[in-house]
Order: C-alpha cells, then sequence, then structure tokens
C-alpha cells in the first residue's frame, strides 16, 4: 500500500529526527564520561603528586589517608614490598607491576574495593626516598563516572522516543492543516471547469506558501479565462470578417445565375476578385501570427532599414492620396527577416496612409546601440480609450476615424514581428502642438555596417 504525502512526510520526519537525536544522545554521554574521567584525572594527578613529595621527605605513614572512600593508594619499594597503603586495601599484596620510569603513567584497571571490584583510573609515579626508589600507585574508581552516564543513558532511552513521539505527533498535524488547505484548492481547481472560469480559488488570507499558490493559481486562472475570452473574440472576429466577403461573392455569384443573360463581366469580376482579395488578406495575416505565436524561429541576416523603408514609401505613394515624406531617413544596419521587417514597415505605413489628412512623415536613425523608426501622420489620432488595446488583434478603433476597412490585424502584426525581432514597439505620447499618431520601433544595431 502507497503511503500519503502526510504519512511519508511524518515518517521521514521522525526517523530523521530520531536518527539525529540518537546520535547526540550517544555524544551527549561520551562528553559527560570524559569530561569527569577528565575532572579525576586532575584529582589523581594532585593527589600523588602529594604522595611523591611525602615519599621523597620519608614523611609517608604506613596508612595513606590522601584518598577518598572511591579510591585506592599504595607505595611499594625497590623489593616490591608494599610500605605503605590506603585503609581499603591494607595488607593487599601489590596492586599493580606498572614501571612508570620517569613520567606519570595512568592506565584503567580492574581493583578492589572493601568486597566489591571496581574500575580504576590507575595512575604510577616513581621518586627517590632517603631509603631508596619508591613507586606509588594511585587508583580513583570510575564507579561515580559510570553511574552518571548510567542515569544519562536511562533518561535519554526514554526522553528520545517520547521528544520523537511528540514530534512526529505535531508533523502529523501540522501536514494535516497545510495539506489540507491544498487538498481545498485542488477541490477547488477541479470544480472549476472550461464554462466557469471565472471563479476564483479561496487563498484564506494567510501569506504562506500555500496562501502564494492559491494566489499563483488566480492568476493562472484570469490568464486562462482572458485567452479563452481572447479565443473567442478571434473566432466572432474572423467569422465576421469572412461573413462580409463570402455574402458578397455569394450575392455576385447567384445574381449572375439568376440573369445569366445580363451578366456584367467587369463587374462580377470586381466584386468576386475584391471579396476573394480581401479573404487572402485575411488569411495571410492570421498565418503570420500564427507563424508568430507558434514560435517558428526567424532568419535574420544583415540588411539596411533605410533602403526597405524607401522601397516601402515609393509603394505607398503610388496608392495614397497624401504625401509621404522620407527626408529623415538615414543609413540604419540592423539583422532581421528581411520579409518580416518589410510587412511591419508595409503595416505601418498603411496605417498611417489610412489615418493621415495629408501627411505622413517617415524617419530612420541610429541611436546609439539601437536603431529607431519613426512613422507619423497628421490624422485624428487614437483616442485615450485605444491607446492601450491599439495593438490587440482585430482592434479597429472608431471607424469614423479612417478610410477604407482592415481586418484589425495589422499593429498586431507589426508587435509579434518586431518582438520577433528582439526589439520593441510603442505608440508615443500625443504631441499638443501637432496633430496626429507617431509609432515608433527600436531594433538591435547590427555592428559592423548593413548589407
Amino acid at each position: 500500500m502507497r503511503l500519503s504525502l502526510r504519512a511519508r512526510a511524518t515518517l521521514a520526519a521522525v526517523l530523521l529526527f530520531g536518527a539525529t537525536l540518537a546520535v547526540a544522545s550517544a555524544l551527549l554521554v561520551s562528553t559527560l564520561e570524559r569530561h569527569l574521567t577528565a575532572a579525576s584525572d586532575e584529582l589523581a594527578r594532585a593527589r600523588i603528586h602529594d604522595l611523591l613529595v611525602q615519599a621523597g621527605s620519608g614523611e609517608l605513614p604506613a596508612t595513606l589517608r590522601n584518598v577518598d572512600d572511591d579510591g585506592v593508594a599504595q607505595v611499594v619499594d625497590g623489593q616490591g614490598r608494599v610500605v605503605a597503603a590506603s585503609a581499603n586495601i591494607a595488607g593487599a599484596g601489590r596492586v599493580s607491576d606498572l614501571d612508570p620510569g620517569a613520567s606519570y603513567v595512568v592506565r584503567t584497571v580492574r581493583g578492589p574495593d572493601d568486597d566489591e571490584t571496581e574500575t580504576y583510573r590507575l595512575w604510577a609515579a616513581a621518586t627517590a626516598t632517603p631509603g631508596g626508589r619508591v613507586t606509588v600507585y594511585l587508583g580513583n574508581s570510575l564507579e561515580a563516572v559510570d553511574e552518571a552516564s548510567a542515569a544519562l543513558r536511562r533518561a535519554l532511552w526514554v526522553g528520545v522516543p517520547l521528544v520523537t513521539l511528540v514530534l512526529g505527533l505535531a508533523t502529523w498535524l501540522v501536514l494535516g492543516r497545510a495539506l489540507g488547505r491544498l487538498d481545498r484548492i485542488r477541490a477547488e481547481v477541479d470544480d472549476i471547469t472550461e464554462e466557469r472560469l471565472d471563479r476564483r480559488v479561496d487563498g484564506d488570507g494567510v501569506p504562506d506558501e500555500v496562501g502564494r499558490l492559491a494566489a499563483t493559481m488566480n492568476a493562472m486562472l484570469a490568464r486562462l479565462e482572458d485567452a479563452a475570452q481572447r479565443q473567442r473574440d478571434l473566432v466572432a472576429d474572423v467569422s465576421h470578417d469572412l461573413q462580409g466577403p463570402l455574402a458578397t461573392q455569394r450575392v455576385a455569384l447567384e445574381l449572375a445565375l439568376a440573369d445569366p443573360g445580363r451578366i456584367d463581366a467587369d463587374r462580377l469580376r470586381a466584386e468576386v476578385l475584391g471579396a476573394t482579395g480581401q479573404l487572402e488578406r485575411l488569411v495571410g495575416d492570421l498565418l503570420v501570427l500564427a507563424a508568430a505565436d507558434d514560435g517558428v524561429p526567424a532568419r535574420p541576416v544583415p540588411l539596411d532599414l533605410d533602403v526597405l523603408v524607401l522601397e516601402e514609401a515609393r509603394r505607398a505613394r503610388a496608392g495614397a492620396t497624401v504625401e509621404v515624406d522620407t527626408a529623415e531617413v538615414s543609413a540604419a544596419p540592423v539583422a532581421a527577416d528581411p520579409d518580416e521587417l518589410r510587412r511591419v514597415v508595409r503595416n505601418l505605413l498603411d496605417n498611417a496612409t489610412t489615418h493621415a489628412a495629408s501627411r505622413v512623415e517617415v524617419a530612420v536613425r541610429v541611436d546609439g546601440d539601437r536603431v529607431r523608426l519613426d512613422v507619423r501622420d497628421d490624422g485624428p489620432g487614437v483616442a485615450t480609450a485605444d491607446r492601450e488595446v491599439v495593438f490587440e488583434r482585430f482592434h479597429r478603433g472608431d471607424p469614423a476615424r479612417s478610410r477604407g476597412t482592415g481586418s484589425g490585424l495589422g499593429l498586431a502584426i507589426v508587435r509579434s514581428l518586431v518582438q520577433r525581432a528582439g526589439g520593441v514597439v510603442e505608440l508615443l505620447p500625443d504631441d499638443p502642438d501637432r496633430p496626429g499618431a507617431r509609432f515608433r520601433v527600436e531594433l538591435p544595431r547590427l555592428r559592423g555596417g548593413g548589407t
């Protein structure tokens, strides 16, 4: 059976914390024993030093009292005879054959203590006396150390499992609360369908990870709702734009079929081909946007933006009733897809000539590491309400402001293609001294020249 996330996390926390406490407990006991033993050793060194001084001065008593009840002391002469001993080992033989030489020597040994056998830290040292060389043995029982460490172990054997159990319970409860909030969010999101994208997740106002997740889910739902709305708008707009030319073609063909003898071939050709041209332009614009949305990589090559702008300006003059001024066009090398950049310039010029009253100004210049293309018209400008959505797809603004019709995709295509070229496009703020709209495109400058 697969454990739940709550159970796995709690088990992992318990095992990790339990192992950490076990290691820490072992280190604690070891540290306690080491410190207690070190303290006992310091006391033993002081006591054996005192015994050496007494032996060297010949003032050594037969019964040594410079030890406590848990210790033993013994002085042995050069022939191995015990010349002095503590009361608890009086009459006993030599406690050790350890020869310390000229320095202090310490060993852990087992030795008698009244009717018991204890573990001692046995110190040995030798000194010269009026009666010859003697060896002093001093042992401190480790019983107190063992009892202290045993008491600590017993406490830890009870405390560590208890603390681990309490931690496991706390982890289970905390995770239950957190995962309960996550499960509530999951249930709410699971209940949101395509038809109910306006619903949002209740984040309960807590600014933690779960609260931030709820905020992220709500932001995602807002994007999905916006995308769904834009998809519905796209379908409606495309359907509307296709309906016009298709209806024109249908009416023209039905009239021609109703009275074949009175067909005006030129008029029929103009109506049918005109509607077909509108359909082709719309489909072409949609294909350009689809390619940009699909992330099809651009194929940039070095080119001169000024040359391309001058070519498109000549084309615009041929079909426009307004003046197209290119006096401010100067050399500007860039790296971009030629067809896409031409489409950008053409759409901006078509938009400007459509809205201009009498004049369109085009400027191209290099500004540091950027190339700027400005297209200005002297038309009525862009309404304040439309400035934020002028680059949206199928946005046409106020029909009374323009002459002719369009698909509403021109500026959307400009934005998509400029972004693919690594640039930006913007509608500059209105100039109170010069009416009209001014669009600016900025592209990275190509170092080292152009084509």
